[in-house]
């Protein structure tokens, strides 16, 4: 079984916006979505795209790539519903955002 490990703080992730963090060995995309953090992949499926860096309307980010669209809350791929990309469990923990790995 996995632990939950500190990804960001709570004030490095604007709402309304990304960034992308390295913890232990994954890439991961951290999104703030109206003080509701998420992570996923930082990949895109599409060509590798990096998600963290792409916009955020709501709760779908573009990939600055080639414009392919996940829902951060799921993983899912908003041009291809066969396509996704892992969704991690995130708690916070004082001004902690921390992930299950």
């Amino acid at each position: 079984m996995g632990e939950f490990v500190r990804v960001t703080g709570t004030t490095d992730v604007k709402p309304g916006s990304g960034i992308v963090a390295e913890v232990n060995g994954h890439t991961l995309a951290v999104f703030n979505v109206d003080g509701s953090f998420h992570v996923i992949d930082n990949i895109c499926v599409h060509r590798g795209g990096p998600l963290g860096e792409g916009d955020l309307a709501g709760h779908v980010v573009t990939c600055p790539w080639h414009g392919w669209e996940y829902d951060v809350t799921t993983g899912g791929c908003v041009n291809n519903p066969a396509a996704t990309v892992v969704r991690y469990h995130v708690k916070v923990e004082g001004t902690d955002v921390k992930v299950l790995l």
